[in-house]
């Protein structure tokens, strides 16, 4: 371990010592590099800034958005308007000298890097490589094709995803990183990195595809449990944009034989493969039988997502927790009321914003339950006002609540964009009884306000279509409780009227609205309401529990500390 007191030396990123290299279409690494949408790359820059931290010998690779993802607008009925994020990246990142090219339509597209260097608690380095085609000799379209995150058409995410996983091989070639063992692809996004392999080896040696040699090289996350999470497409459609790059019967052995499955070519040509928590890793083994797979819980990265006034809190009472978010187990040994007193100032923080920013005249006093994470139907956002008249009774006769909610829906998901325009008309309606708010813009600033300042954070998805979740692992390092469904990671992480509360029962499933939304309430009214006014001393047992058990457990540090051991060492 090095001393923290050494100065950063520049061997410290000499590129003949990185080992790692991280694909991720998407990275949120600065709050100022809207290179990410959600959960996805904000999971991808917390796992960097950790392998910073640890000194794991790691570089990263992803695409430079000009444009960002989007910036969500929201009119006075919840329309939302995507509008362009323009940024700098020059203001942000260094432009690197080397370049590198990849065909697409059998045309030569140009490709340039940026770099940001992530440091690490003690000085070590790990730098990101931002891939992109704004290069003077290429085409206005090809110019185009780094602009926007998700953006296009099939032909526009294919040719992405080629950028990424082919160019990404051959710009670390080109950068001088030599010395790569393994190619860990966050996601099935970057999986032509494999093909890229293939073709690398193969011109290297001899005519014969060394299929073992690269599988030992390459380690894949997958993420979703939703079938149309995983990107395909058609073999037309990878015969226009990639032409002879890769012999299409070979690729249809590996592949899939009707389309070109990203995950199946990943999951074919990866020695190690993971889902994001326990019952992903089942769930992922059940959609594609005969496949080894593993599970590494998803954790997020403890000293971002601590707000400044807890960070003072544990800094007082755990020192040493930012190296080693374990101790944060000791969170049990801090006073009750310095808990209470920390949390109020957070929550003020946002009811402050809030008031600011809206009209919506929310109190601090009151029961403020959060929910924010990608708007979309899986999720249920508007599960808690499946019967409002029950809610309203709730709040008017055991003690008030009031709601705040916040998540962008993608462009074309229009059945999440009816969620949020539901949402604003059920805060109309409900205005003079219950006070609910949602917060346009979602971003990583936000969601730091959001995770540290309400008293309750709610989360509603169908099961079993939560991999993991990770806006909840946020609230409890910051010793907010969850009251959630028993899906992804709170499978683990709930420890019923200790770390929060479940929604429902672990013998449900699947899931059924009526009755999720009955057993919601139901304990919004006999358990969870009542406990937060009447018994205070409880409420903050509940909130140190969450921080303690869960804090300590679900952080980026172990999570990269397994990889490391399961992973990246075989």
């Amino acid at each position: 371990m090095e001393s923290k007191n050494k100065k950063p030396q520049l061997s410290r990123i000499r590129k003949h010592s990185r080992a790692i290299a991280y694909f991720s279409m998407e990275i949120g690494i600065h709050p100022k590099i809207p290179t990410y949408s959600g959960g996805l790359g904000i999971l991808a820059g917390d796992t960097i800034k950790s392998c910073a931290d640890l000194n794991v010998p790691i570089v990263a690779v992803s695409l430079l958005y000009k444009k960002g993802y989007f910036y969500q607008q929201l009119d006075e009925h919840g329309n939302q308007q995507e509008l362009p994020y323009e940024w700098a990246p020059r203001k942000l990142l260094k432009p690197l000298k080397k370049q590198t090219s990849v065909l697409i339509e059998g045309r030569t597209v140009r490709i340039k890097a940026w770099c940001y260097n992530v440091i690490g608690a003690t000085g070590y380095h790990v730098p990101v490589i931002f891939l992109d085609t704004d290069v003077e000799g290429n085409s206005e379209d090809d110019r185009g094709l780094c602009h926007y995150l998700y953006g296009g058409d099939r032909k526009y995410r294919l040719a992405q995803e080629a950028i990424l996983g082919i160019g990404g091989v051959r710009m670390l070639k080109e950068l001088g990183y030599h010395r790569i063992s393994r190619y860990h692809m966050n996601e099935g996004h970057a999986s032509l990195l494999t093909l890229e392999l293939l073709n690398e080896k193969k011109r290297e040696q001899d005519p014969i595809w060394d299929i073992d040699r690269v599988r030992r090289m390459c380690v894949f996350t997958t993420h979703t449990p939703v079938p149309a999470g995983h990107d395909k497409f058609s073999y037309d459609l990878v015969w226009q944009v990639l032409g002879d790059y890769f012999p299409m019967d070979f690729l249809k052995s590996i592949s899939g034989e009707e389309e070109l499955n990203m995950t199946l070519l990943a999951l074919n040509l990866s020695h190690y493969v993971n889902g994001v928590a326990k019952q992903h890793g089942e769930v992922s083994r059940e959609m594609f039988p005969g496949y080894d797979i593993a599970s590494i819980t998803n954790g997020i990265h403890s000293s971002t997502w601590i707000c400044p006034h807890f960070k003072e809190l544990y800094d007082q009472y755990i020192p040493g927790w930012t190296k080693d978010p374990f101790a944060l187990r000791y969170a049990l040994s801090i006073p009750k009321d310095a808990v209470w007193d920390t949390h109020q100032k957070a929550k003020k923080l946002l009811i402050d914003h809030i008031n600011q920013t809206t009209e919506a005249g929310m109190d601090y006093d009151t029961l403020t339950i959060g929910f924010a994470r990608r708007t979309t139907a899986y999720k249920r956002a508007d599960l808690v006002f499946f019967d409002v008249n029950r809610l309203v009774t709730i709040s008017e006769n055991i003690g008030k609540i009031q709601f705040v909610f916040a998540g962008k829906t993608h462009p074309k998901d229009w059945p999440g964009k009816e969620l949020i325009k539901r949402i604003y008309s059920v805060s109309e309606q409900l205005k003079d009884k219950i006070k609910i708010v949602y917060l346009q813009h979602y971003d990583m600033e936000l969601a730091k306000l959001l995770v540290s300042g309400v008293d309750l954070w709610l989360n509603t998805p169908r099961k079993p279509k939560e991999a993991s979740g990770t806006s909840g692992m946020k609230a409890a390092h910051n010793a907010v409780p969850s009251f959630s469904i028993l899906d992804g990671w709170w499978i683990e992480g709930c420890i019923e009227g200790l770390t929060g509360w479940a929604i429902g029962s672990a013998l449900d499933s699947d899931s059924v609205d009526q009755r999720d939304a009955y057993s919601l309430y139901e304990k919004l009214e006999k358990t969870i309401v009542p406990i937060f006014y009447h018994n205070r001393q409880m409420w903050i047992d509940v909130m140190r529990h969450a921080a303690a058990m869960n804090g300590s457990f679900f952080n980026t540090h172990r999570m990269v500390q397994q990889y490391v051991l399961s992973a990246y060492l075989l």
